[in-house]
């Protein structure tokens, strides 16, 4: 099962919206078949694993991480070629979320005889694709905070400067959660003052650029920004009613979405944003900053996890930018809860992520 999460791990980025799957068949103590689900509207894990097979797989054991889908939809069901196959036991992590399967593809196994276990390795496997299981269960797409601060909680000097606050490895990181993530989102003012790229740059490795989503209240973006010129059809500009009509007419000649969304606190109502991005399958999205953004998400409770990367540096002064802005907590009574479910080294920085609290139980 090891393997065939390490295996499933290399579809992600490209197999979104659908679940990452891995596969793997032994016979007589032996591996003869491994695969993984490659990309999205391609064959599934259990088709290429049987595909593989030095030999033939009647009689062998399949173990996948997710169970086997009985649905037709761009591909046949697989567990029909598993019967098929001769099969002789299938060992699933877990059942699969989507309310089309609800065990229906383990029922099937057993109704022709197929042996079949779950739950081996269930928590990693919940976890691995936790983006699909909230994503297929909601339609609301997976929201991962990832932020880089220093030991004092700054962004960025008094007078703006923020490269590099962390160091290679994790900003290398940090480019490969863009290429697995479907969208990156970022405040305007990010735009305005740092006129990122917003793209994926992984050396040696191939990497696809997500939905580049800007929230942008009165579509303040200058024309000129990268992220207007350069594949400005991956571009999505979220603004209020409030926007200058003309201005949102010029973004959408440059080739850009704009997303016209209802009002919270004068701002982008993000709970709308998000249900916008569902309805575009967008099923995950990286929120990158800034600090208003990001406080705006975190109180109006669409950020499902959080990773921090912690520069061991001390930058200090009252007007240089943090991590979290915006109107702020009141009463500590009111603060927002965090579960802490990692916290290691990566070279000299220090990685923090887990869970907010109030995300997990609305």
């Amino acid at each position: 099962m090891k393997l065939a999460l390490k295996l499933a791990s290399k579809g992600a980025g490209w197999v979104n919206p659908n679940p990452m799957v891995g596969a793997v068949i032994v016979k007589d103590n032996t591996i003869i078949g491994q695969g993984y689900h490659e990309y999205f509207g391609g064959p599934h894990a259990e088709v290429n694993a049987i595909n593989s097979c030095t030999i033939s797989p009647r009689g062998a054991t399949l173990y996948i991480n997710l169970e086997p889908c009985i649905h037709y939809g761009k591909t046949p069901p697989c567990a029909e070629l598993i019967v098929y196959k001769g099969i002789r036991k299938v060992v699933i992590a877990m059942q699969d979320p989507n309310p089309k399967m609800n065990g229906k593809g383990i029922r099937y196994l057993e109704s022709k005889n197929v042996l079949v276990t779950t739950g081996l390795m269930a928590e990693e496997a919940a976890t691995f694709n936790e983006t699909f299981t909230k994503f297929i269960t909601s339609r609301k797409p997976f929201c991962l905070f990832k932020g880089a601060m220093t030991l004092d909680g700054k962004i960025a000097t008094v007078t703006g400067e923020s490269r590099w606050i962390s160091g290679e490895s994790s900003r290398k990181m940090a480019h490969r959660l863009r290429h697995e993530y479907s969208a990156i989102m970022v405040g305007i003012g990010t735009v305005l003052k740092d006129n990122p790229k917003l793209n994926a740059r992984r050396s040696r490795k191939i990497s696809k650029d997500p939905l580049k989503v800007v929230v942008d209240s009165l579509a303040r973006i200058s024309l000129d920004s990268q992220v207007l010129t350069a594949n400005p059809q991956l571009t999505l500009v979220a603004v209020t009613k409030r926007a200058d009509t003309s201005k949102i007419a010029k973004i959408k000649r440059a080739g850009a979405q704009v997303v016209v969304c209802p009002e919270k606190n004068e701002q982008v109502d993000l709970e709308y944003l998000m249900l916008a991005l569902g309805l575009m399958d967008i099923d995950s999205v990286l929120l990158e900053g800034g600090g208003t953004l990001a406080f705006s998400a975190m109180r109006d409770k669409i950020i499902d996890k959080v990773i921090l990367f912690i520069a061991p540096l001390f930058i200090g002064g009252k007007k240089a930018p943090t991590i979290l802005e915006g109107d702020g907590i009141r009463r500590i009574s009111d603060a927002i809860p965090f579960n802490i479910t990692s916290l290691r080294k990566l070279k000299e920085d220090l990685i923090i992520d887990g869970y907010l609290v109030c995300s997990q139980e609305s």
